[in-house]
């Protein structure tokens, strides 16, 4: 081998070297040069510090009690700002989600969401929605329009990705559900008219004789279906409940379904004259409290007015602290009548959440399964429901 080459792959090898070192010290996040020699300069330096302020400690060793303290965040919305400003340059949108909602745990930082500046300077997602939700009470006035502008970016984000489709989905399964056997040329549905008469095959000629003709429904302008979407507000519901607003927004731009809004811990609220502004709705709502499902259910119950054409769907963690025995009954009667049930755990992106194990068991024996639902697959669950077909249940 040459002397260039040789000279090349050593230089090869400590660059290697150098790039490893570096990922280390980033990884170890210390002071100095934290054991490997290597200290941080520039870019390096910046992202070290960004993560040191809300993950780091104030000492090498942390207090006497062993527990992590903060180390460059303080108390000051400008300094908190100029540290947001600093995590989106610096890392993506999905990692600046993941510590923006670390900040506001592990460092107390939900009361500097009531400053302006601050909440200019966020990147706002569901998590944050949900925080000032829950917030916007105690907030100034010059705050709340802030807020407020900040939960319609997000609102308008959502609607944008799910309205197109939860119309075509459910306006599909309203059409499919007004099928009738004596349609127009028009309104045939000549793939399932075939499947119906196979028996009646004629081979000698090649065809089949269509004895049953199935079609859709003419589009009505009146309502074909009702949807009751009974939502728990408690805390840890907040992503739940932004999404559900949306999709209850969109519902209630349909005219061929009327829809209902109700919200729920210990009181119930019918946020339904708001469903034509989702924003409105979210600031409707109190996230925290307990939880009385048993007390909602009964409200939705005295809105049912149709109960063969009607679909109640219960977004809740089913921790219950009403009368058990009283909401198990409410769903069985519901379900007597005629109404299709609908349990979701969740309706957020965030998978299962912690869930009352029992109460899913005690609704599942009653012929409702209970399970986590992202809003993807909402318009596919509801249309199944508007058809009174199987649920599409995701495998968890």
């Amino acid at each position: 081998m040459s002397g260039t080459g040789m000279s090349s792959t050593a230089t090869t090898a400590r660059t290697a070297d150098d790039e490893r070192l570096r990922r280390w010290r980033l990884v170890l996040g210390g002071g100095e040069a934290d054991g490997t020699g290597r200290p941080l300069t520039g870019t390096d330096a910046a992202v070290d510090g960004a993560l040191t302020a809300l993950y780091g400690r104030a000492d090498r060793g942390g207090d006497r009690t062993g527990r992590d303290r903060s180390a460059g965040l303080g108390a000051s919305a400008p300094s908190v700002a100029r540290w947001l400003g600093d995590i989106r340059t610096y890392f993506p949108s999905s990692v600046v989600q993941v510590m923006q909602r670390d900040a506001i745990d592990r460092l107390g930082l939900a009361t500097l969401l009531l400053e302006p500046e601050m909440l200019e300077a966020v990147e706002a997602d569901v998590h944050l929605v949900g925080t000032l939700l829950s917030l916007h009470k105690a907030m100034p006035e010059t705050t709340r329009r802030t807020a407020r502008a900040v939960v319609r970016k997000v609102v308008d984000d959502l609607e944008k990705r799910l309205a197109t489709r939860t119309r075509a989905t459910l306006t599909g399964a309203l059409d499919r559900s007004a099928r009738i056997s004596r349609p127009r040329h028009r309104d045939i549905d000549w793939d399932r008219t075939i499947r119906a008469n196979l028996k009646n095959y004629l081979p000698e000629h090649h065809t089949v004789v269509p004895e049953r003709l199935v079609g859709h429904g003419r589009a009505s302008q009146g309502v074909k279906k009702e949807i009751v979407l009974c939502v728990d507000q408690s805390g840890s519901m907040a992503a739940s409940v932004v999404h559900a607003s949306v999709f209850g927004a969109v519902l209630a731009s349909m005219r061929s379904i009327a829809t209902r809004l109700v919200v729920f811990d210990t009181a119930v609220v019918d946020l339904t004259d708001r469903l034509d502004d989702p924003v409105d709705v979210l600031f409707g709502t109190q996230l925290g409290g307990g939880t009385d499902i048993n007390r909602a259910l009964a409200h939705c119950q005295t809105k049912i007015t149709r109960p063969a054409d009607t679909v109640v769907v219960l977004v809740s963690d089913l921790y219950e602290g009403g009368i058990r025995d009283e909401m198990l009954k409410r769903v069985a009667a519901m379900k007597a009548s005629g109404v299709q049930f609908v349990a979701l755990l969740a309706l957020s992106d965030e998978g299962a959440p912690a869930y009352d194990r029992d109460h899913a068991a005690a609704l599942a024996a009653l012929g409702v399964p209970a399970f986590a639902c992202t809003p993807d697959l909402f318009p596919e669950i509801m249309a199944a429901a508007l058809e009174k077909r199987p649920l599409p249940i995701p495998a968890e």
